[in-house]
C-alpha cells in the first residue's frame, strides 16, 4: 500500500481538502497535515482535519471570506515561502481541488520563483463530489457524455469574464457552476438567452459534504428564485441529470 513520502524541512506541500467532511480528504492529504510545522489554512477546508495535526504546529487562518475579511494571495504567498525558508515543513490545507479554481498554481509558481520546493497533494474537487452527494451524476449514459465546470464569481458581460455562454448552452454537456450562487439570476438569464430551454433541470447544494447540506431542485428557469437565501459555499447542477437530485443528507462518519 503507498503512502506519503516524509514531508522535508523548507518545503510546501499544497493538500486538497475535498469538499467539506474531513472523511472525504485523501490518506495522503491526512499524513501531510499530521507531519505540518506550520499549516495554512483557507475557510472552506475541513476544520476537522486540523485535529490530525501535531500539538505543536502552528495553524494560520488564511480565509478569503466572500464579501468580508479576506487575506490578499500575495500575502499568503509571502507567508508559505517565509515559514519554508525557516526550514518548516509548510502544508498549504485548501478546500476541494487547490488546481480547479484554487489559485494552487500560483502558489506553486510564487514558491518556485523564490527557490522553495513544493509538493501537490490532489483531492476530489466540489465540481463532481458535492452533485455526488446530492444524488446527482455529472454525467449519465444514454443522457449526457460530458460536463462542463465554470467559475461564477463573475456575470457574464463581466470586463474579466471569459466564458463563451452560448458556446456553454449549445454545448450538450452538463454545467456546474462553483462560486456562483451571487450572480446566478445573471447566469441563467444569459444561458437562457443563448437558447437553452427554461425547462432544463437544474438543483443548487448549499454547503455540499456538511451535516447542514441542502439541495433545492428547480429549472433553469427557476433556479435564481430557488437559491434566494442560499450563501457560499453552493455548487450549482444545469442540465438532465440535475433531475436526479435528491435531498437526503450526506451520511459521514463523524471525524475522529
Amino acid at each position: 500500500m503507498g503512502t506519503l513520502a516524509p514531508l522535508l524541512p523548507g518545503t510546501v506541500t499544497l493538500v486538497a481538502g475535498g469538499p467539506g467532511d474531513a472523511g472525504l480528504m485523501t490518506v495522503a492529504g491526512r499524513a501531510a497535515v499530521e507531519q505540518a510545522d506550520v499549516l495554512l489554512v483557507d475557510h472552506l477546508a475541513p476544520q476537522e482535519a486540523l485535529a490530525w495535526a501535531r500539538p505543536d504546529a502552528e495553524v494560520l487562518d488564511v480565509a478569503k471570506l466572500p464579501r468580508g475579511r479576506t487575506t490578499p494571495q500575495e500575502r499568503i504567498n509571502e507567508l508559505l515561502v517565509t515559514h519554508a525558508r525557516a526550514g518548516r515543513r509548510v502544508v498549504r490545507l485548501k478546500g476541494g481541488d487547490g488546481f480547479v479554481f484554487g489559485r494552487g498554481m500560483e502558489e506553486v509558481l510564487a514558491c518556485s520563483e523564490a527557490g522553495v520546493g513544493t509538493r501537490v497533494v490532489p483531492g476530489v474537487s466540489s465540481a463532481v463530489a458535492v452533485p455526488a452527494l446530492a444524488g446527482i451524476p455529472v454525467t449519465h449514459r444514454g443522457v449526457v457524455h460530458g460536463f462542463s465546470v465554470i467559475s461564477g464569481h463573475v456575470p457574464p458581460g463581466h470586463p474579466t469574464c471569459t466564458l463563451d455562454y452560448g458556446a456553454l448552452a449549445r454545448s450538450g454537456t452538463t454545467l456546474v457552476v462553483l462560486m456562483g450562487v451571487a450572480n446566478l439570476a445573471a447566469i441563467a438569464g444569459e444561458l437562457l438567452a443563448s437558447g437553452l430551454p427554461g425547462g432544463t433541470p437544474a438543483a443548487v447544494v448549499a454547503r455540499g459534504g456538511h451535516p447542514d447540506q441542502e439541495v433545492r431542485a428547480a429549472t433553469l428557469a427557476t433556479v435564481a428564485d430557488a437559491a434566494v437565501g442560499i450563501g457560499p459555499p453552493a455548487v450549482t447542477v444545469i442540465g438532465e441529470v440535475a433531475a436526479f437530485a435528491t435531498t437526503h443528507q450526506p451520511q459521514l462518519e463523524e471525524t475522529r
